[in-house]
């Protein structure tokens, strides 16, 4: 399996011969496995440190404390242990996800009011971690711009004009998540078939994913090679696509099924955090004669563990 590094700073000013051999290169990565990874963002690494910083404060606390902030998958809050199993996605049977979240989402209104209340309601911020709030939103501005920068990047490897994506994004819809994997000292050992994060494919039309590297991490699947750990590169951030991405390009494209391993008992204080931004569009964009939001709502719906 071979999921290429792209500079995004040498795509911006590379001579034609040199950003035709990259898209040429985007387009292989997500035929086979729907992942790249993407250095030259020019987004600094001590914003995530600071974010994983607060973030951890926030999930070493004691349950009671977390409780006020419990939510449903799709709302903005703390997603408790128990809340969440990927797999459902699938149609596939399992326990529920071994993580904890603390889930953000799109909350500039849009001025309709139905639209804003189940798109773009206000972000919940733990009263306990103050530190948290200016780091996230300096992040999710940043994350917004690059996402837009990574779809003007798709459409031309599909050989279309570069707003091709983005004139569907004037004011879109997004997710961000802070998952914590807690060590396996902390939760015990998973039930079988139990994982960080189960087998999915994510919803959107790009995913831009900050990890840490651990025994129990990410894997990315391909008809080639079956499961594989997925690389990892401390100045990359690794982008997959999703579903509706896949949708938009007929089929060209795959979105990127992973899953995230269990604890492994060989590193059981592993503990891990992923900062995870999920991009969509505008909400009631056709995709290839789907609505955009009640696909993603009902994806969203069937990964909730009752």
């Amino acid at each position: 399996m071979t999921i290429p590094t792209v500079d995004l700073r040498t795509w911006r000013s590379g001579p034609p011969e040199t950003r035709a051999r990259i898209a040429s290169t985007v387009d292989e990565a997500l035929h086979t496995a729907g992942f790249l990874l993407l250095t030259g963002h020019g987004i600094a690494p001590e914003l995530r440190t600071t974010i994983r910083h607060e973030a951890a404060t926030f999930f070493h606390l004691p349950p009671p404390a977390k409780e006020p902030y419990a939510v449903r998958v799709g709302a903005r809050g703390w997603l408790a242990p128990g809340a969440e199993a990927n797999s459902y996605a699938e149609g596939a049977p399992s326990p529920p996800d071994l993580k904890e979240s603390l889930s953000f989402a799109a909350d500039e209104p849009t001025g309709d009011p139905a639209v804003d209340a189940e798109w773009f309601a206000p972000n919940t911020w733990p009263r306990e971690t103050p530190g948290l709030r200016d780091a996230v939103q300096t992040y999710l501005r940043q994350l917004r711009t690059l996402s837009d920068v990574i779809l003007e990047l798709l459409a031309v490897v599909l050989g279309e004009p570069e707003d091709f994506f983005t004139r569907h994004t004037g004011h879109p819809t997004w997710g961000f998540n802070i998952n914590w994997y807690p060590a396996l000292e902390r939760v015990g050992t998973p039930a079988p078939g139990q994982f960080r994060i189960g087998a999915h494919t994510d919803f959107g039309t790009v995913t831009v994913l900050d990890r840490q590297a651990g025994r129990g991490g990410l894997q990315v699947f391909t008809d080639a090679d079956g499961w594989q750990d997925a690389p990892w590169d401390p100045a990359a951030f690794t982008i997959n696509i999703g579903d509706l991405m896949a949708r938009w390009t007929g089929g060209r494209w795959r979105s990127g099924r992973h899953r995230v391993l269990p604890p492994h008992p060989d590193a059981p204080a592993e503990e891990l955090m992923s900062l995870v931004y999920f991009y969509e569009c505008d909400p009631g964009t056709d995709v290839r004669g789907v609505d955009s939001h009640v696909y993603l709502r009902a994806q969203l719906d069937a990964i909730t563990v009752d």
